[in-house]
């Protein structure tokens, strides 16, 4: 009895069914049964599933005699499943890698529940990915099995069936089946989860829920639209039939209503001829169902009038939101000229020379380099102000205490940026700030470049979707002194930003805490991370992808990987900080970390704890490998689509030949790698070596007091800034791809 039967309905799909099928049997867990179900589909839909099942034994496949709809297609299905949990895949969607085993894996950790809720994405057909916006309720609901009563929020998650398993036993012992037309989940999904004793969340992105141009039947003009009051008369009459369930009949009442007029709202769905008959239908339901003695909520009160006051209404909210984006507007013009007035005033006060105004990473606080000046500043220069620019009230909260701050755009900001004497960034400032004479800007950069940046991006038209590269040089046309930590990364600032500013070999603020970190330092950063102190600690750290939209790529299969590494051994994962608020966390990695399975430590705010924790760093092609060598700690880069990465993005030199350290091509060399101890040979040490040599010459440990004396103060300090450009070997790593 396999664990999971998995139900195909398949009409009208063949542009997708390869890839739904493939994803399913390519799936690292094998435990399955695919039911596929030829609904009678007039393309070339059976072909391909009686393929599939002369090479796959897992699938058997059911000709209909008749088209008979995607329910009834679904019921069909039914009697031929053997697994313990049903599962109804759309066949134009596609399972994430990895889903089956996070299922199964959290089906028995939940101790079989009866219904397992997981997360999707929506990915769009112009390559877009979107992770549904519900995606907290799944975290939200815990651990442990519930019913809907002990957490009715999980029913205002998408009440579809695709995002869901079903135990076999549960659904037959119900009796659940689909009814025919439009709809159909709706009088499956609400009994199912209104009877289930024992609902399980995974918060993981197990489901790619397609969105085409083209062919959703739920977003066609159509009178099966009226399908919608038949399949809440059988919720109803579901709930009737349940005493037990009589509670549930007011939230039913309003879904219901909601639902309706949701459906009226949208102008593709009904022939305007129809929309008067829809909405007197909807109302007669809402009437009919009403439960006696509750409230009606405000929103559906219009249910209970004439279909003209509804359409009055409707137009007099279309005319309302026309006047309040034209009194937007005006109040935005008139804001407009009151800031450039109060701009022209700020800007004949003189100029405080000290006041710092400080932001990182696109206002996300105290980071990078940018914090490590401002702590230094705090300690060997009190008389100097330092402001912090932080993006919103959130990000506000979560700064140290005695940290003084102004949001973004806010008037305090604008009094701040008039009048401060320094300006230091890892990012370029919004464009609305004008630099004044006198005022320093210092630039700090975000590491070491191996990627193409600034003005190189342009021979990159797929790396700079959506950078405006002028815009970015005239930003970059206020910079003072930019902050290099090499001769390498000196040459690359000065090629890719064409711009008046002086190179300043301080070295990089940030990477004093790794250059001058004790014996104990990592000892008590794992303490901190809560990660074992016996364990070899292996840091994975890959970038983001340029050929791909979103940038998120799953390279390696972290659980396995996590598998691979073996006993005694911690998995600690930093993805790039413009995939931390995507769906690559929701794809997997959320639900590892919350096993125990791996360490998410994205989070963390300071990625030079991350680094003091481990012992080895895994990378691809991330500008962290830079940082980490001044720990002398082994690095090992996984360059499995270096060919691919190098063309979409351009790189200053390759670093699979310039390596840190060893270099694997592929996930079953990685793990060679890691489990010979080859990683840390002496070869790994010599490679290391020499990297060091070229990208470490700045690094002393007094970055950051060297910025604030020399920068800030104009006080003289000697060091690594007195250093040498030897111009000649360097040059011609960063013109050769020229």
């Amino acid at each position: 009895m396999p664990r999971f039967s998995i139900i195909v309905p398949c009409f009208k799909v063949q542009g997708f069914l390869r890839e739904c099928l493939d994803s399913v049997l390519e799936q690292s867990y094998r435990d399955l049964e695919v039911i596929a179900v030829d609904d009678r589909s007039p393309d070339g839909c059976g072909a391909i599933l009686d393929e599939y099942a002369a090479r796959d034994d897992r699938v058997r496949v059911l000709h209909l005699p008749e088209n008979v709809g995607l329910g009834r297609a679904r019921n069909a299905g039914l009697p031929l499943a053997g697994g313990d949990y049903l599962f109804f895949l759309d066949s134009d969607d596609t399972l994430a890698p990895g889903a089956l085993r996070a299922m199964a894996d959290r089906l028995d950790e939940a101790g079989d529940p009866e219904v397992l809720v997981f997360d999707y994405a929506r990915t769009y057909w112009w390559g877009g990915t979107r992770r549904n916006a519900l995606a907290h309720v799944l975290a939200a609901c815990g651990d442990a099995p519930f019913t809907a009563a002990e957490h009715p929020e999980i029913l205002d998650l998408l009440m579809v069936v695709w995002n869901k398993v079903y135990r076999r036993d549960f659904v037959e012992a119900g009796g659940f089946r689909f009814p025919p037309g439009y709809y159909e989940d709706t009088p499956w999904t609400f009994p199912v989860m209104l009877s289930a004793r024992r609902i399980a969340t995974l918060d993981r992105i197990c489901l790619n829920y397609r969105q085409r141009r083209q062919g959703n039947i739920l977003s066609t003009t159509s009178r099966k639209h009226f399908d919608i009051h038949d399949q809440y008369e059988r919720v109803f009459a579901f709930v009737d039939s349940r005493p037990e369930l009589a509670g549930w009949r007011p939230y039913l009442h309003r879904k219901m209503g909601e639902h309706c007029l949701d459906i009226l709202a949208k102008p593709d769905r009904l022939p305007p001829s129809d929309r008067r008959e829809f909405f007197r239908r909807t109302a007669e339901l809402f009437a009919r169902h009403r439960p006696a003695g509750e409230p009606v909520p405000a929103e559906l009160r219009v249910l209970r009038g004439p279909y003209a006051a509804y359409a009055a209404r409707r137009q007099g909210a279309r005319a309302g939101r026309e006047l309040a984006r034209r009194a937007a507007r005006a109040r935005g013009a008139a804001a407009g000229r009151v800031r450039r007035g109060a701009g022209a005033v700020r800007a004949r006060r003189p100029l405080d020379p000290r006041l710092v105004v400080y932001s990182a990473f696109s206002h996300r606080g105290v980071l990078g380099d940018p914090g490590a000046v401002y702590r230094k500043a705090r300690e060997i220069a009190p008389q100097l102000r330092g402001v912090w620019v932080v993006r919103d009230e959130e990000t506000a909260a979560r700064l140290p205490e005695g940290v003084e701050h102004v949001l973004l755009d806010s008037p305090a900001y604008r009094r701040v940026t008039a009048r401060a004497g320094f300006f230091v960034n890892n990012v370029n400032w919004p464009g609305s700030l004008v630099k004044r004479p006198g005022s320093v800007h210092v630039h700090t950069h975000q590491g070491t470049p191996l990627k193409y940046m600034g003005a190189d991006l342009l021979d990159r038209p797929g790396a700079r979707f959506g950078v405006d590269v002028p815009q970015m040089l005239r930003r970059a046309d206020r910079w003072d002194h930019s902050l290099v930590a090499n001769p390498h990364s000196e040459l690359v600032w000065e090629r890719a930003y064409p711009c008046h500013f002086a190179s300043a070999r301080t070295g990089s603020p940030r990477n004093d805490v790794l250059v001058r970190a004790d014996a104990q330092a990592g000892a008590r950063a794992r303490a901190r991370l809560g990660i074992p102190a016996d364990h070899t600690v292996v840091l994975y750290a890959p970038t983001r992808r340029e050929y791909v939209r979103g940038g998120h790529v799953d390279r390696i299969d972290l659980a396995r990987f996590a598998a691979d590494l073996g006993g005694g051994h911690t998995l600690v994962v930093r993805l790039h900080p413009s995939l931390a608020a995507g769906h690559a966390r929701g794809a997997g990695l959320s639900e590892l970390h919350r096993r125990g399975v791996v360490v998410d430590a994205t989070d963390v705010p300071d990625v030079e704890e991350v680094m003091l924790a481990s012992d080895v760093l895994v990378t691809d092609y991330s500008a962290l490998m830079f940082d980490y060598a001044h720990l002398d700690r082994p690095i090992v880069v996984h360059a499995d689509d270096w060919a691919a990465y190098t063309a979409s993005r351009g790189t200053y030199f390759d670093i699979t030949a310039e390596a840190p350290g060893h270099v694997s091509r592929g996930y079953r060399e990685l793990v060679s790698l890691m489990a010979s101890g080859s990683w840390r040979d002496e070869e790994s040490a010599r490679l290391r070596a020499g990297f060091r040599e070229r990208f470490c010459v700045y690094d002393d440990g007094l970055a950051a007091e060297r910025v604030v004396r020399t920068l800030l103060l104009g006080e003289e300090m000697t060091g690594p800034a007195t250093a040498r450009v030897p111009a000649p070997a360097v040059a011609g790593d960063v013109l050769a791809s020229r």
